[in-house]
């Protein structure tokens, strides 16, 4: 076990829950931690690209894919949605106060090294293809998170 290394699951795809995800893995890799985020089911919606579209989906992926929120621009929040005000609202009181927004927070992970795992098991069952996800992510099964987490000190499901 290492101390310098941490891992997370990142199951939520709601968007406080994934701040919080970024916050603490940006933090520990500021901090010079090695980190492994690894996104599974609603976690992967995350990942999506909003721009970026697959190819040879069958009839059910492709409903499965639009009933799911593209990319984080997308993302619900966990408590006060109202129907998509509330992530709104999340967004303007961040923009004031001068928190960092989720695309940034991304965008920060990966220029600290984070490894960020989609899992190719989750993916198939959500009909979510590689040709989908932003650039930078590797896909990965259980036995990859497993063998992060085994060799972390810190192990977080978020």
């Amino acid at each position: 076990m290492r101390e310098d290394k941490k891992t997370i699951i990142v199951f939520s795809n709601e968007m406080d829950k994934v701040m919080a995800a970024f916050v603490i893995a940006t933090g520990a890799a500021a901090m010079g931690d090695e980190v492994t985020m690894f996104f599974t089911f609603w976690g992967l919606n995350v990942l999506r690209d909003a721009k970026k579209k697959a190819q040879g989906k069958s009839f059910l992926e492709k409903m499965f894919g639009a009933m799911m929120p593209k990319g984080v621009e997308k993302l619900p929040l966990s408590k006060m949605n109202f129907l998509g005000i509330g992530p709104k609202l999340m967004k303007y009181m961040m923009r004031k106060k001068n928190v960092m927004m989720l695309p940034e927070m991304i965008k920060q992970a990966q220029e600290l090294g984070i490894k960020m795992v989609a899992c190719s098991m989750s993916m198939d069952v959500m009909g979510i293809k590689k040709e989908e996800l932003i650039d930078g992510v590797e896909i990965g099964g259980v036995a990859t998170y497993l063998g992060e987490a085994g060799e972390a000190g810190v192990n977080l499901f978020i």
